[in-house]
């Protein structure tokens, strides 16, 4: 029979045992909640309805940190350089994780290397709008305009390969017309030039254009989503308007440095999983104008990531949008 050395055994138990240990000292410190927009955007209103509940969870502060700039680049680059630990998360977009990508000629970091999805919390439907003057009561409507009058027609957007400009260049692809567009440096000014009578329409996010739409302001055509929204019910999808088959929304998630230990993602994912199923925070989260989703894992959302990413590759570059230095 051969001896086993007590040093030797001690040293294996503490190697067995300490594997998944990670997480029972999570958080030791203060947990920093990157929100990459500026102050009073729809993530950070998520961010702050969810700080709270987390501290109660996780008995540590959450704490907030807007940082602006290059199309939520800086503050993914952020998290992207931070410990990966667990305690520097990131309110992520769609942009963030897979549109960027192909939007910008390089980036100071690689969404499916250097992040991991936490949670999905959130898809986030647009709305096509025109002005109420606008001869065009459906998205049926609008098509045919358009193809009566090609490339006489102009849409706007908040910038050049925001959500708002892929949504509308997919609505071209997908019904082959021809139109302008013009981009702007802000939501409030295309909605602005469609309410002057100076744009034909454009997609916009729910939360500015429907208090303009239910004040008769400007007409819903229709939103992107699949569905219709809950707290919207009264305007129909695009798909029912008169475009089958379309369907584009943004969606939001947290994530964290990647390399972050299984075990803390794990419990990360489990405690925000349990929090964001609470009805409460639902319907608050509707009324920000999202539509609140049940998250998958986060090896399932790094591989719907990965289909995002390619989806909207393809997109990006038929819309001749990729590129910007």
């Amino acid at each position: 029979m051969i001896a086993v050395r007590p040093t030797i055994l001690i040293v294996g138990l503490v190697m067995v045992v300490g594997v998944p240990a990670w997480a029972q000292d999570y958080p030791s410190r203060p947990v920093t909640v990157v929100v990459p927009t500026g102050p009073g955007g729809g993530m950070e209103m998520v961010a702050r309805l969810l700080a709270p509940r987390l501290e109660q969870k996780f008995g540590k502060p959450f704490v907030i940190e807007n940082r602006p700039g290059a199309g939520t680049n800086i503050g993914a680059a952020a998290v992207a350089r931070s410990a990966p630990d667990g305690h520097t998360l990131l309110m992520a977009t769609s942009s963030t994780m897979a549109i960027n990508a192909t939007i910008y000629k390089t980036l100071p970091f690689d969404p499916q290397k250097d992040l991991v999805p936490v949670v999905l919390y959130a898809r986030v439907p647009f709305v096509l709008v025109v002005n109420p003057a606008s001869p065009t009561r459906t998205a049926a409507d609008l098509v045919k305009l358009a193809k009566d009058k090609p490339g006489t027609l102009s849409f706007g957007s908040s910038g050049t390969g925001t959500a708002s400009h892929l949504f509308a260049e997919l609505f071209k692809m997908q019904t082959g017309i021809e139109v302008a567009h013009v981009p702007y440096k802000s939501m409030t000014q295309p909605l602005n030039d469609v309410l002057g009578g100076h744009l034909h329409y454009m997609f916009s996010d729910l939360s500015p254009a429907l208090p303009l739409v239910r004040e008769g302001k400007l007409r819903a055509l229709g939103v992107t989503s699949a569905t219709r929204v809950p707290t919207a019910d009264e305007i129909p999808t695009l798909a029912e308007a008169g475009v089958p088959g379309y369907e584009a929304v943004a969606w939001l998630m947290i994530v964290t440095r990647a390399g972050t230990p299984a075990d803390i993602l794990g419990k990360l994912h489990g405690e925000m999983k349990a929090i964001l199923a609470v009805p409460e925070v639902r319907n608050t989260i509707a009324r920000y104008g999202m539509i609140p989703q049940g998250s998958a894992s986060p090896e399932e959302l790094s591989r719907y990531v990965a289909t995002e990413t390619v989806r909207w590759g393809d997109i990006v570059r038929k819309a001749g949008a990729g590129g910007i230095e």
